[in-house]
């Protein structure tokens, strides 16, 4: 059975080490790549080689004018002749700089193939330049559609979060600020150098990150901790000048006030997520995704307090399990809860801020008839 890895990330030369490492340490493998910097002459060239070198190149024309969408049309059936050939152990998909690893892993899992891992690679001393990267993909000649409005810092920052496994590079220009960064937005992900690995067997999968590739890797359960309303958010730290920031509150925004403190509010931290509570909208669970000084607001559907009990039934498991962890005894799961991580993260400040634009007293008390009435600050950014 054919196994398959995906390996992506904005860091090329860290992403072009990780996939030769795998290559050289698991026999019987093979590497698919999607170029998508000819999207805009109209073709995507795929090219397919192994340890001794090109096996074979072609090109796929666009769909749709998307070179993700030509990706997806030709990746999976490349997928299924190897698998058909039999003679292919693992497949590593390496995807372009800008391709998101999410939504390459789902399409393989739905023809039918089996991804083992997913792989993103990192250069430490480059975390932080990327996540301050406003930048749009089309100004670096990185965006994968004519209709790509994705920047620098919030592809980047998606590529880190959604991989369990970090490959990371040696790098001389990375400090221990550079590296606590990389751990603190992304705690639970396996780091993994890219360094050779042990002398041995040469049919034996010996390399850490050559056994990261074959270990499993669950979709669902990928997907489920990026989702706003159950995502796997980092926790409080604070170790060698960076900071993590997770604050978690019991009451609404006022929408003006925390329309008109945005700015600073998104400007505080080099990456800030999570789920927040908007008095004028109370039953709507709203997404914060912010990076490179740039916010992403969106809203994700009710929040649980707000269904009946017969909906209850249709909520995954996972969602029903984070909603208990933030329950309150009289509003459920409707909260703030906000985790911002940056080098030299003005906390107190950042938490006079936000508890500054929250409900007063008063306000709380007048109840949800009188919340619903508070000027809806946030209509264009949610696009209603």
């Amino acid at each position: 059975m054919l196994s398959v890895v995906i390996v992506g990330g904005l860091h090329a030369d860290a992403r072009k080490a990780a996939v030769e490492r795998l290559l050289a340490d698991v026999p019987g493998s093979v590497v698919l790549h999607h170029d998508l910097a000819t999207a805009a002459a109209g073709t995507v060239v795929r090219t397919v080689r192994d340890a001794s070198g090109l096996l074979s190149a072609g090109e796929t024309p666009l769909v749709n004018d998307c070179a993700c969408c030509a990706l997806r049309e030709d990746l999976v059936p490349e997928l299924r002749r190897l698998s058909d050939d039999g003679t292919t152990r693992l497949a590593i998909v390496e995807l372009w700089d800008s391709v998101e690893p999410k939504a390459m892993a789902e399409v393989v899992t739905a023809g039918g193939l089996i991804v083992t891992g997913v792989i993103t690679a990192v250069d430490p001393a480059l975390v932080l330049p990327c996540l301050g990267n406003g930048d749009d993909l089309a100004e670096r000649g990185l965006a994968a559609a004519a209709t790509d409005q994705r920047t620098i810092a919030d592809t980047f920052a998606r590529q880190l979060e959604y991989a369990p496994v970090l490959a990371v590079a040696d790098s001389e220009e990375a400090d221990d600020e550079d590296r606590e960064l990389l751990t603190q937005l992304h705690p639970t992900a396996r780091q993994v150098p890219i360094g050779p690995g042990d002398p041995g067997d040469p049919a034996s999968v010996s390399h850490p990150l050559a056994q990261a590739a074959l270990a499993g890797f669950d979709v669902e359960a990928a997907a489920a901790a990026q989702h706003p309303a159950c995502a796997l958010l980092p926790a409080d730290a604070d170790a060698h000048g960076v900071s993590t920031l997770v604050w978690h509150r019991d009451r609404p925004f006022h929408p003006e006030r925390l329309y008109e403190a945005l700015e600073d509010i998104t400007c505080a931290a080099a990456r800030s997520r999570g789920r927040f509570w908007l008095a004028d909208r109370p039953d709507t669970l709203l997404h914060w995704d912010a990076a490179g000084g740039a916010l992403c607001v969106e809203s994700v559907g009710p929040w649980l307090a707000s269904l009946p009990d017969a909906a209850w039934d249709m909520v995954p498991p996972v969602r029903r399990a984070a909603a208990a962890l933030d329950w309150h005894p009289e509003h459920g799961d409707c909260c703030q809860h906000l985790v911002f991580t940056s080098p030299a993260l003005d906390r107190d400040g950042l938490e006079r801020l936000l508890e500054s634009c929250l409900l007063t007293d008063a306000e709380y008390a007048a109840g949800r008839s009188a919340w619903k009435q508070l000027p809806p600050a946030f209509d264009t950014l949610l696009e209603v």
